[in-house]
């Protein structure tokens, strides 16, 4: 199949990110602040320096890692019709942003802080929207105890989408990845029917340049243990965390993912695991991350092309046109790399809805997104490319100066090759502009009222209500102990 992809390295240049990656973690190491993943580090062969946290991985360690990890992973979903599988053949798989802390309202258009019920209503919303294939966690609701915000926010979206789902581990490391899984087996069935079709996966994050935090890095090992895909996204920033230089920024992303990888495949052999960045530059100006960069698709290609080379399935690209107010208040010249995104490598994108460098999200924008993504993934069609698609000897019969109009090849081909666009609503991608939100912001209305989820059976509702509000109460009470 012919598809279209965006390559950055050359093969001497992937294999210098490679070599010096290896290099890396040999020379350098990794700092991980949890001495008993050090200590299973240690056990399978690490160099472990426990006075400064440091383990070094040599070569061997790594590549036992490469082999071990699986090369296909299933993503499954309450709804069987839109389980998963990563690699993709043709355009990557979207999610919607995640952990957004404010929303515009959609009776006020005003900004405020995000709720339950907002995640609640994001999660209909994803459900419904044909562009978006995963859902997750997209806001934070600042109305539940927050040190119970992981499993609250699982929670939440299991009952109101059906589609696979993403988490971030929270404070409480292990207790919450237990939690987390003992919950969703609530709902899949089982510890092993989850084992079989995780219906979430896990965004764990290691800081930049080489740390992995204690409460993160251990609930990643228990993800691991219970077969819950892990998502080790290197949130590398090019001249903050990591160095300035694209080829400095690669090598530290692609580091930190083979650490991660180790960490995995080592606490349980064969875990499903995925190479994942979400990394930019730093805006020399203002000090934060510039998701507007003309580094960013670039930085995705060369970390998918860094993936596949150990061919792990991988989630390296964001989506999304970094608008303050709904819309796409973004030039031509933003929007192409948006779309240059696309055709990155990735298996998986993430941003759908997201507003204000995804401090915000809007139900308005995730209808917009959603269908301006429908638009931009048929750019990666895949055409089979054949002797039969290729009709040598349609174009003998037609001869010279004929037309292919009414010839039966093109009667039984046109649908599958020609693409068309949806001409009602090209006003929506409008750049520079708000003016489509009118509509969006009614779609999204029209879809909480009518839209209707599957609902939990009764008996699992129950015992995952009560499952919830137990563990908050540990939790609120661990916290006032610790005051």
């Amino acid at each position: 199949m012919a598809v279209a992809r965006l390559k950055f390295f050359d093969k001497d240049e992937e294999e210098l990110i490679h070599e010096q990656s290896l290099r890396c973690l040999e020379r350098i190491g990794v700092m991980v602040k949890s001495e008993s993943v050090l200590m299973m580090l240690e056990r399978s062969g690490a160099a472990v320096d426990y006075k400064k946290g440091v383990a070094k991985l040599s070569e061997n360690m790594v590549m036992e890692a490469v082999k071990k990890a699986p090369k296909r992973i299933k993503l499954g979903a309450r709804n069987p019709k839109h389980d998963k599988e990563i690699p993709v053949e043709t355009y990557p798989l979207m999610a919607t942003t995640g952990l957004a802390v404010y929303t515009h309202d959609l009776e006020t258009g005003k900004p405020r802080p995000t709720t339950n019920k907002d995640l609640a209503n994001f999660s209909k919303v994803a459900d419904a929207v044909e562009g978006v294939d995963i859902c997750w966690t997209t806001v934070t609701a600042g109305d539940v105890p927050q040190e119970a915000l992981a499993l609250n926010s699982l929670w939440t979206v299991l009952q109101n989408n059906t589609k696979h789902i993403h988490v971030v581990p929270a404070t409480h490391g292990v207790e919450d990845a237990r939690k987390q899984v003992e919950l969703a087996s609530l709902v899949a069935g089982g510890p092993e029917q989850l084992r079989k079709k995780p219906l979430f996966s896990v965004i764990s994050c290691s800081i930049a340049p080489l740390c992995f935090e204690k409460a993160e890095i251990e609930a990643q090992v228990e993800f691991a243990k219970a077969g819950i895909p892990v998502i080790s996204m290197s949130m590398s920033i090019s001249g903050l965390s990591s160095p300035v230089t694209m080829a400095g920024t690669l090598e530290n992303i692609n580091a930190e993912n083979l650490a991660s990888l180790v960490i995995s495949q080592t606490s349980s052999p064969g875990a499903p695991f995925v190479y994942s960045s979400e990394s930019a530059p730093m805006d020399m100006m203002t000090g934060v991350m510039d998701y507007n960069a003309y580094h960013l698709p670039l930085i995705s290609a060369g970390a998918a092309q860094m993936a596949k080379r150990y061919g792990l399935p991988c989630h390296t690209s964001s989506w999304g046109f970094e608008t303050k107010e709904p819309g796409i208040q973004a030039s031509i010249s933003e929007s192409l790399g948006v779309m240059l995104n696309t055709f990155s490598g990735s298996d998986m994108m993430s941003g759908a809805g997201s507003l204000d460098h995804a401090k915000g999200a809007g139900l308005e924008q995730l209808v917009l997104d959603s269908f301006v993504w429908q638009d931009i993934r048929t750019y990666m069609h895949k055409f089979l490319v054949s002797k039969d698609k290729i009709a040598l000897d349609v174009i003998d019969a037609v001869g010279h100066g004929g037309t292919f109009l009414k010839h039966p090849h093109t009667i039984r081909n046109f649908r599958g090759e020609l693409l068309p666009r949806d001409q009602s609503k090209r006003h929506w991608q409008a750049t520079l502009s708000t003016s489509m939100t009118k509509e969006t912001r009614a779609l999204a209305k029209q879809i909480l009222k009518e839209h209707r989820v599957e609902p939990l059976p009764a008996d699992v509702l129950k015992k995952g209500n009560v499952l919830v509000k137990e563990y908050e109460r540990l939790v609120s009470k661990k916290g006032s102990l610790r005051e």
